[in-house]
Formats: C-alpha cells, structure tokens, sequence
C-alpha cells in the first residue's frame, strides 16, 4: 500500500466555470505549480509516498486558468501551460524524488483538443484525418442537431471500445483500432511516453479514459513501458466490471484501476450520515482485488460533477478510506491544502497528515469489519506486513451521529491487557480486555464536523515514516524532429538547467550518433555550477560516448554544455542522460 497526493484541484469561477490552481499569469504572486510542489516536497514527505502531477503536455489554453491540461494540442510541448514549463517539471520531479517520493504522470490518450495542422503531433508531423475516430463536428439546425458535417470518411471508423455508450469525445477522439496508416497513433503514444517518462524521470501513471479506448492498444502500450506502473481511470461503480476491465484478456492485471464502487459508498455514506452505505454493493473493488484497487474520496471530476461530490463528512472518509487494503490511496490536492494556498480548497491537510502518518506507520495486514450500524464502522488490521514485518494492528471507528457519542466494544486483533492509544487524539485510551474485546467511545459529530473517529493502536509510538531519497536520472535527446535540436558544430547549452543539492553527485552520459562522423570528430561535454564555475567536462574523442561526473559545491541550477566539433551541418543525434539528486 502507497499513500499518495494528487497535486492539483479544479475550482469552479463565477465567469469562467472550471479553472484549475493559481499561477504567476494571474498576478496573485502565485508560483507555478511545478515550482510549488517543489517546494513543497520536505513538508509532504513525512505523510505521502508519492505525488500525482496533472497532464504536463501544452494545451489549447496555454496558462489561461481553464488550461487543466486535458484539451491537450501538442503532446511533446511541455513550456507554455499552466503548470509551468520543461525545466521546472525537471526540477519538480526531481526534488520529490530527492525526498524519497515517487512521482505519477496524468496520460491522455485519448483525444486532442481538435484536428489541427498548427502544431505537429509528437513533434513528429501533422495530423492527418488518418489519426481521428467518429465524427467530429455536429451539425446544428434551428437549435436542434440535424446530422454531421463531417461524416465518416475521412474520418475512421469507431474503434471497439470496451462501453461504447459511454464513450464520450471529450475532443477528437484519437483512433488506434483503424487509424491510417495503421498502427500510427499507437507507435507515437509509445515514443511519446517514452520520452516524456525519460525526460521527466517519471515512472508511474495515470491513464486517462480507458473505458473509451481501445483496450488491445491500451495493454500495449502500457507493455512497451515494462518498468513503468499504471492505474487507470475507467469510469464504472460495479467492482465486477472493474475487475473485468483489470484482469482480462488484453489487460490481464498490467493497470490498477480506480476504485469508483468505494468513492460511491463513501459519498452515501458520509452525504447520508448512514454507516451502513459503506457496506452496501460490495463496499468496493479493493474487497476483491487490493493490489489492483486505488482508492480516493473526491478527485478533479468528482469533486466539480453534481451529484458526484462528498460533501460531507470528509474527515471520517478519509480516515476510513486511507487505512483500507490497497495498491494506492489518494488524497485529493483540493481536500488537503488551505484555501490560502489555492483559493477554494478545504483545508484538511492536519487531519490527513495524522492519517496518513497512521496508516502509514499501522494500517498492514489482513483486514475485518468489528461494526456496523447506522451511525458506526468499525474495522481492524492485524499488522500483518510479511516483509515489512509487524506494525501492532490497529482498529479504526468513526461516528456518524450528529447529536450523541457511541460507546462500542469489539473484538480486536491484539493481546488482553494491551495498552491501545487513539492517535487522532478525538478519543480516551483503552485496554484490551481478558476476552481480546476492548470498549472504546466515539465523540458525537457535532456541526457535522466530521472528525468523530479514532485511530487506535498500541501506544508509545511517534517515530516518522522514513521515505529515503531517491535519485534522479533525466534524459535529452537531441535530434531533428525532438524538442532539443541534433549536435552541431560550436558550443551549445542545453534548453533545461537541472537542479541539484549540495554535496551530491552528478553524473552525465553523453553517447553521440557517428554514423555520419569522421575520426575526427568529436563532442566535448561540460557541467557548470550555479555561478558558472566549471564542474566537471569531458569529450568523446573518436569514441561515441563520455562519462563525467562531479561532486555538487553550490546547491541550484546546473547548466549543461555540449560543443561540437568537426560535426557536419546536418548534425549529429545523441543522448545525454544526467543522473543527480534533485533539491526542493
């Protein structure tokens, strides 16, 4: 189980309708989320194992607040969007990383915003019709849609799609099934995960609408990034299609999926104020498939769709649903941070730290229901970690009932005479009685505060949750057609400085293409610190690779140059991959 923060929030504007977080265009002195985050990761890493970043790729809107990243235009274009631009995504994921959090990349697939010539796809050409499904432009009468303006041909056929009546375009639906020239659209999402994984040094994430694709591309696509994790989002609440969808033929268990038949039991239950929703239609997938189960409260959609929202309550889902068995739990960026950071959020961040650092430190194991009723849940985890080894268990309850405290006795997973303290501080102490039972009583939840629950577990414990650092390894590569232009002759920087902490090691490699290279040629690379000192250099020589390396005096931004020499003027493709631990 990983416990993880989706870093954004939508929001909704009187005159725009839904925005996404501030930035510096605003002119609210707001920083770029990419920096923000950042900046943020020594305060996140006590409490998460991971972030989730929304999509990175330029969008129709640019850093306009309604840029979410979804209406995506140019899918290799990662500078002008609302999020901030290439080097600052570098440095966000490597200062996570550094604070031992992995980070999640948001994949849409999909759609484009629309058919256009004006940016090239993937950086590799124009689209074509070729690459498009279904019919893309409406065709309105009197107010009344009257049949299509572009009917099929150009466009291809509909690809075979898991739930075709829940296939919305969302834009121009990318085909994958009979796109032309066949297998175009599907080789370029993989050499466009690839390299934005690469880039990026991103190597988890979430794929967008897999109920509206088509699922044979979907699996290989996933299956041409093999050391890359995946969840996806397919959009149903019956766990017995989500685990049809999971575990069949093509997916057959490559992508998580998220677990949209728990968020609808939390939102009955906590819109309710009725326990027992929680247990109803199977509670949720992670009952039947943990490893492949992630579960969230509210995420971007929910939280901005009527009737899809917890509105209530949301301090006891949380605690509910982040101690549960799973592969991954969520919490939403606009749940946890204050409205002084964006505008519109709620604030939860000291309750979710405590449950976070809980489940963390407590919540392994097999799980079991103790009780249920109309204003009560009750759940215990017994410790189990195998590896890890034994946490000490713990029980989890949580009242719904407005007017009244509860006092309840359960069975619990641990030794008579054991000292159990409640760790979210709302409840007294307890001891485990002779018969393994333990009686515990629960505040009432009063103005619906939502924070009548208790995290119990053997008490005396305080330490931290280590998250160790963890390096970063990021990837150029330069050739015609790429973001970054081939070697040419005379000396060059590269368009992205990285980020480096003070006393770590930085180490580049650097391999040239000689394939149109005499023996004389050769690259030289070099590594400056912060106030343009050399650090480290190195050339190649006739040989088509160098290493260096250095140890980091000046903590900051680290340029790196290439100088070429004896290249011809078409250029030479290379790779310069640069491993460092990265600085918040």
């Amino acid at each position: 189980m990983a416990i993880g923060l989706i870093g954004w929030g939508r929001f909704f504007d009187p005159h725009i309708g839904k925005i996404t977080v501030p930035a510096p265009p605003d002119g609210n002195g707001k920083p770029w989320l990419w920096d923000f985050l950042r900046t943020e990761a020594p305060q996140l890493s006590p409490f998460f194992d991971c972030v989730q970043l929304p999509p990175a790729s330029l969008t129709q809107s640019g850093t306009a607040a309604t840029g979410d990243g979804y209406g995506i235009t140019w899918r290799r274009m990662l500078d002008g969007t609302r999020y901030g631009n290439t080097e600052s995504l570098m440095a966000c994921a490597a200062g996570l990383r550094a604070h031992g959090m992995r980070v999640y990349g948001d994949v849409v697939l999909h759609q484009f915003a629309s058919w256009t010539r004006q940016y090239p796809n993937g950086a590799k050409g124009g689209q074509t019709e070729g690459w498009f499904r279904g019919h893309q432009s409406p065709k309105i009468e009197n107010g009344k849609f009257v049949g299509w303006n572009d009917p099929i041909p150009p466009y291809c056929a509909e690809d075979d799609v898991p739930v075709p009546s829940d296939d919305f375009a969302f834009g121009a639906e990318v085909s994958y099934q009979h796109c032309n020239p066949p297998g175009v659209t599907e080789a370029d999402a993989r050499d466009y995960l690839k390299w934005f994984s690469n880039r990026a040094a991103i190597y988890d994430f979430r794929y967008d609408d897999t109920k509206g694709q088509y699922a044979r591309s979907v699996a290989r696509i996933m299956n041409s990034l093999p050391n890359c994790s995946f969840y996806s989002e397919y959009f149903d609440g019956d766990p017995a299609n989500l685990n049809w969808w999971a575990t069949s033929a093509p997916m057959n268990g490559r992508s998580a999926v998220e677990d949209f038949a728990l968020h609808w039991r939390l939102q009955a239950a906590c819109n309710g104020f009725d326990a027992r929703q929680f247990d109803q239609n199977g509670a949720g997938y992670w009952q039947q498939r943990p490893d492949l189960s992630v579960l969230f409260v509210d995420n971007p959609d929910t939280d901005t769709s009527p009737g899809q929202q917890v509105i209530f309550n949301k301090g006891i889902a949380y605690a509910l649903m982040l101690n549960l068995p799973c592969r991954l739990a969520l919490v939403y960026g606009k749940d946890y941070f204050p409205s002084s950071v964006w505008p519109g959020a709620y604030g939860l961040k000291p309750i979710v730290d405590n449950i976070a650092w809980f489940a963390r430190t407590f919540a392994f194991g097999n799980w079991e229901r103790r009780w249920v009723d109309k204003d009560i849940y009750a759940y215990t985890r017994d410790g189990n970690g195998g590896a890890i080894g034994w946490s000490g268990g713990c029980l989890v309850a949580a009242n719904f009932n407005t007017l009244n405290s509860r006092t309840i006795t359960v069975q619990t997973i641990w030794a008579p005479g054991t000292w159990i303290h409640d760790y979210s501080g709302h409840c007294a102490d307890a001891t485990v009685g002779a018969d393994g039972y333990v009686t515990i009583t629960l505040p009432s939840n009063a103005f619906s505060a939502g924070v009548s629950f208790g995290l119990f577990a053997p008490g005396g414990v305080n330490h931290q949750v280590p998250n160790p650092p963890i390096s970063t390894t990021q990837i150029y590569e330069g050739a015609h057609g790429e973001d970054v232009p081939p070697l040419n002759e005379g000396q060059h920087t590269m368009p992205q400085r990285i980020r480096c902490a003070a006393g770590s090691t930085v180490k580049a490699v650097l391999k040239i293409d000689r394939t149109q290279l005499n023996e004389s040629s050769s690259a030289e690379i070099s590594i400056q610190e912060p106030d343009g000192t050399l650090l480290a250099s190195g050339t190649t020589g006739s040989d088509s690779h160098i290493t260096v390396s250095g140890k980091i005096r000046e903590a900051g931004w680290h340029a790196l140059g290439l100088t070429g020499h004896g290249i011809p003027a078409d250029g030479a493709g290379f790779s310069l991959s640069v491993t460092y631990t990265g600085l918040a």
